[in-house]
């Protein structure tokens, strides 16, 4: 006898027990294991649906069964429902429910889809083979049954599975479009364009059945017939993104591009797809700098499509301006940003475009403007107070630079950036003391960069940037400790190897300690790093040698500095040396 019956007798022999009239009393039964488990079972079901409480529910289904271990209804509650995290534990209660009503579809069911979540395929396969047999009127035990075929390496099955699905329930596009699948994966392509031929003529006024036949037909290179039937889909609806995609794709496989951009131009108008998805393609696009310039054209109208799509999105305003930058258009890139100013919330990203582009430009009151704009929408960003510093430094104005760096310092969020700080104030100083007037100022100016950069390395002690102009400062004033400088050098030298800036402080510092060989081999190697780009570094380069008596090669290296731009009056005082002996030989 099935529980549930029992269940019902026991219940109506209570009823009958409690209204019975007159008699001598009878001693109340003993609970009933079963009853119990279905009462603790009702309790759970009602605080999870009613109350949301699964802590409870599951506490209460875990006495059930408890009570009565043959209680199928509650392992199938605790299965179903979540209330364990662990997918094979869901497997053992699913397996368990099943086993003690095997003639339950629903516990059968349950058991195969918790294998599925576990990922047991294999286990999985047998059971949905008797649910399709037992449930066959319901098309998704076909559609499993054929997905869990395809994972045993068993295509042909699958094949058969959806067959026979057809042939009950006639063509489902979802069961058609697995099967279409399954037979390219088994290279029965002359089948699969018949199924797609069929279906796109069993329902002919949706467009997804035209360009699978279209996709197919290019599969198979029938190009003419591809092209009329992606023209079939568009007329039926052409802005289909399934489509315009397919079409997209058939173009670029064909290298056809200028069709290619044309149907990216329509799929961009789709407000259904992402602008997110948009940006990608087109950054995936532009990123092959032969295919930018080939296709700039097209590429600049798409640029210019999402601009008027999306005219105050972040990604685009960023998007159509590297655009522009790309293309060379910084004048129009410029003012685009200027443009967005007006945005609100004002966004600082276009602001710093807008000095850094000014900056290059070399428009210092440009900058300056800009730099007071941004500062009264964001006057807590170190980076405009340092900004506003450089432009100062640009135009020589260099105690405003200096109380602009300074208040920088009031907003810098890290040590790193208090050090890069410090050591352009170092720098701002030093170039104070080339200029100063008097010795006096030049000792007062040289000290001040010096305690600049010192601050900064305590801040930073492997700041690159510092340790070199320090090593490099130091190793220009009489009487400074070389030796130190000579540190400072090479342990830039171990921060960043094979920087010829870098490798012609530290020549230039052995030179000055009178290590002229060291110097000389040093010096050279920047020289050819470098591919005599640095004036400077030629320059030095020729000093070195003309230290070493090795004067046409030292006039060699001075004029072609010269050629270059270099200043020709330190030029020509170097000419106006007298030759140096070469020292000897050791």
């Amino acid at each position: 006898m099935k529980r549930t019956a029992a269940i019902s007798a026991l219940c109506a022999l209570l009823f009958a027990t409690a209204f019975a009239g007159g008699g001598a009393s009878r001693p109340a039964p003993a609970a009933d294991d079963s009853l119990s488990s279905l009462r603790l079972y009702t309790e759970a079901v009602k605080q999870r649906t009613i109350r949301g409480d699964s802590a409870h529910a599951r506490e209460l289904l875990e006495a059930a069964v408890a009570r009565d271990s043959l209680f199928a209804p509650a392992y199938y509650e605790l299965a179903s429902n979540g209330h364990y995290a662990a997918p094979d534990e869901a497997v053992e209660l699913a397996r368990r429910a099943y086993r003690l009503d095997t003639a339950n579809l629903w516990y059968l069911r349950l058991y195969g889809q918790t294998l599925l979540a576990a990922e047991r395929y294999r286990e999985a396969l047998p059971l949905f083979r008797s649910l399709r047999e037992r449930d066959p009127k319901n098309p998704d035990n076909y559609r499993i049954l054929a997905a869990l075929y395809e994972e045993d390496s068993q295509p042909f099955a699958a094949i058969i599975t959806l067959d026979s699905a057809e042939m009950r329930f006639g063509r489902i596009p979802l069961l058609g479009r697995m099967k279409r699948r399954l037979l390219i994966a088994t290279n029965q392509h002359g089948r699969a364009v018949e199924e797609a031929r069929a279906l796109a003529d069993e329902f002919p006024y949706e467009a997804e059945h035209r360009t699978v036949l279209a996709d197919l037909y290019a599969l198979t290179g029938k190009d003419s017939l591809a092209l009329e039937s992606y023209r079939a889909a568009m007329r039926i609806d052409s802005t289909d993104l399934g489509t315009l995609t397919s079409l997209y794709n058939y173009h670029n496989s064909k290298h056809d591009y200028r069709a290619m951009l044309a149907t990216l131009r329509r799929i961009f108008e789709q407000p259904r797809m992402p602008l997110s998805s948009k940006i990608d393609r087109f950054e995936a696009l532009t990123s092959d700098i032969n295919f930018y310039r080939e296709h700039y054209f097209a590429l600049n109208d798409l640029a210019g499509l999402l601009s008027i799509l999306y005219p105050t999105d972040k990604r685009v305003v960023e998007l159509y301006a590297k655009h522009l930058v790309a293309s060379g258009e910084l004048d129009r890139a410029l003012a685009h940003y200027k443009l967005h100013t007006a945005d609100t919330p004002p966004e600082e990203s276009y602001y710093r475009a807008i000095i850094d582009i000014e900056s290059y430009k070399q428009r210092p009151d440009s900058v300056r403007l800009y730099v007071r704009r941004a500062l009264e929408h964001f006057p807590d960003r170190a980076e405009f107070h340092l900004a506003g510093g450089n432009i100062h430094y640009y135009t020589k104005q260099y105690d405003e630079a200096v109380r602009a760096y300074r208040e920088s310092l009031r907003y810098a969020d890290g040590d790193s950036l208090r050090s890069v700080i410090w050591g352009q104030i170092g720098d701002v100083r030093h170039r104070q003391a080339e200029e100063a007037a008097t010795p006096a100022k030049r000792r007062s100016y040289t000290r001040a960069s010096f305690d600049a950069y010192r601050r900064a390395l305590r801040y930073d002690p492997d700041n690159i940037l510092v340790l070199n102009n320090e090593a490099y400062f130091r190793s220009l004033e009489e009487g400074s400790d070389l030796e130190a400088a000579l540190r400072m050098a090479e342990r830039v030298a171990e921060l960043a190897p094979n920087n010829p800036t870098y490798m012609d402080t530290r020549a230039w510092i052995l030179f000055r300690l009178g290590r002229l060989q060291e110097a000389r081999a040093l010096q050279r190697q920047a020289v050819a790093l470098d591919g005599q780009k640095s004036l400077e570094l030629l320059v030095h380069y020729g000093d070195i040698l003309q230290a070493l008596g090795e004067r046409f090669m030292a006039e060699t290296y001075w004029k072609k500095a010269l050629e270059k731009g270099y200043d020709a009056a330190e030029i020509e005082r170097r000419l106006q040396q007298p030759r140096v002996a070469p020292p000897a030989a050791e």
